[in-house]
């Protein structure tokens, strides 16, 4: 397998004067490939790539797999400490970046900046084929600091995905894709940008959604004419409140995942939008990003409702162990989509893949048309006193509250309950915000045992390198303040 781009296709910046064609994009990539074979780096070797918003990524992406190489992509703020972590842990052969790496010290692999020209006066000239089963693309879902958790994928399971994708969003509905998520996970890298890539696609990418960006969202969309684009709930409260929705109907389809979405912001998304094809994605790195979705319509949205599997099927673990194709329990996926494995790790493999199944542990009702609903997730229970509490129910049930921009619910260890339940809440004015009222709304609202009794009232909440809220963290973050 020798991996091509379409003709048609081109990546834009669209915050600078930057744009690569597929023509200009392959002969990057060429001038890459020949770099990194002059280093010495063929088939089988694993490099470390820099992402970031810039196009040329993806010339180094595409370069790395023509010489044969399996990517691992890392954040660009990464640190010394945990590239080094990363690099010793699946020995890495070098890392891979455009300009120089702001480290005082050299990092554990050699590094090899694409932005210098190869020296050869021979470009790259071997045809390296990939296996279906070859080792393409290795994404990380923790441990930068510990022990990391690569999550490793074919070159089949990622075409699969890509392919089943397209076919669900369809070529013409891609034609004008804008992407603002980060190209280090797989949301951003394999769902809004790869998908859209092997469209034939214009992909016009965006430096993360800033205030002054998301007070001219609608313009934006208008003066682009973008078709299609994948998004994160997060970005949907600051756009839907900054900026006035697109004024032209070239938006025909969007996705929102990598967190909780409430029925209340996908109506207010639909709205602004002017666009009931607004869906629900729910996706895993293992599942190499979307799973499935569900389009909004109205009166019948509800909080968690993410439907039918895409190419793909559900099943829920009951509590007896027995695996059905509904009812409510752990949720489990089969699609052709799913990691090898944790890299290096094969007890944790071998925990989460049984018998063709991923055990997600995320908690799901399934109906027996088979649309999927999500509850809430194993490792994020609350146990009061034997009640398991889904911190999920209490987020969304206080981003309704119109005074309250964003909520995280915790455990907090009690030496009676073994654990109670607390919260932080980002006020949208912290000037004239009122938590007695907001107090009532729970009470009104949840069983007393759901209620918060440790309240943090903060500026903001800290989120993972991927955008996504770590509980653990931001109960550390709100109790050692």
């Amino acid at each position: 397998m020798i991996i091509n781009l379409p003709e048609r296709t081109r990546i834009s910046l669209i915050t600078e004067d930057k744009s690569l064609s597929s023509q200009e994009l392959s002969k990057e990539a060429l001038n890459i490939a020949t770099q990194l074979q002059r280093f010495g780096i063929g088939k089988g070797d694993l490099v470390v790539i820099i992402a970031s918003y810039q196009p040329s990524f993806f010339s180094t992406l595409f370069g790395a797999w023509r010489a044969g190489a399996c990517v691992a992509c890392v954040n660009s703020s990464i640190t010394l400490s945990e590239i080094n972590n990363i690099c010793n842990f699946v020995k890495a052969k070098a890392i891979v970046g455009a300009g120089n790496l702001a480290f005082e010290e050299a990092p554990a692999a050699p590094y090899i900046d694409t932005t210098q020209e190869s020296e050869s006066s021979h470009p790259f000239t071997e045809v390296v084929e990939h296996g279906l089963d070859d080792d393409a693309l290795m994404l990380f879902t923790s441990g930068t600091t510990g022990t990391p958790k690569g999550v490793t994928h074919s070159f089949r399971s990622l075409f699969a995905r890509i392919a089943i994708n397209r076919e669900e969003i369809g070529d013409e509905v891609l034609r004008n894709t804008l992407s603002p998520l980060p190209t280090h996970f797989g949301h951003g890298l394999i769902g809004n940008c790869l998908t859209a890539i092997f469209a034939g696609a214009h992909l016009r990418i965006v430096p993360g959604v800033s205030v002054e960006i998301a007070s001219n969202f609608g313009k934006l969309l208008d003066e682009h004419e973008i078709s299609f684009m994948s998004s994160v709930p997060a970005m949907w409260r600051i756009i839907t409140r900054l900026s006035s929705g697109p004024e032209k109907q070239y938006l025909r389809r969007v996705h929102v995942g990598s967190a909780p979405l409430s029925s209340d912001l996908w109506g207010d998304i639909a709205k602004w939008c002017s666009l009931d094809s607004i869906w629900n994605v729910y996706g895993i790195t293992e599942a190499c990003n979307w799973i499935g979705g569900r389009t909004y319509i109205r009166g019948v949205a509800e909080d968690g409702l993410i439907g039918k599997a895409w190419g793909g099927s559900y099943a829920v673990k009951l509590d007896d162990g027995s695996i059905q194709n509904h009812g409510k329990g752990e949720l489990l996926v089969q699609t052709p989509t799913l990691m090898r494995g944790y890299f290096d790790r094969p007890e944790t493999t071998a925990e989460a893949l049984q018998s063709g199944w991923f055990h997600t542990g995320d908690i799901a009702v399934i109906d027996e048309m088979g649309n999927a609903k999500l509850i809430g997730r194993q490792k994020n229970e609350i146990n009061r006193a034997g009640l398991k509490i889904h911190p999920e129910d209490i987020d969304i049930l206080l981003e309704k509250h119109k005074d309250i921009k964003e909520a995280c619910a915790f455990p907090v260890s009690d030496p009676l309950a073994g654990q109670i339940v607390g919260v932080a809440i980002v006020p949208e004015d912290s000037s004239n915000f009122d938590l007695a009222t907001v107090k009532t709304h729970c009470r009104e609202n949840l069983i007393p045992e759901k209620n918060p009794d440790r309240w943090f009232v903060v500026d903001g909440i800290p989120k993972t390198d991927r955008g996504k809220i770590n509980r653990e963290n931001v109960a550390n973050f709100c109790l050692n303040e």
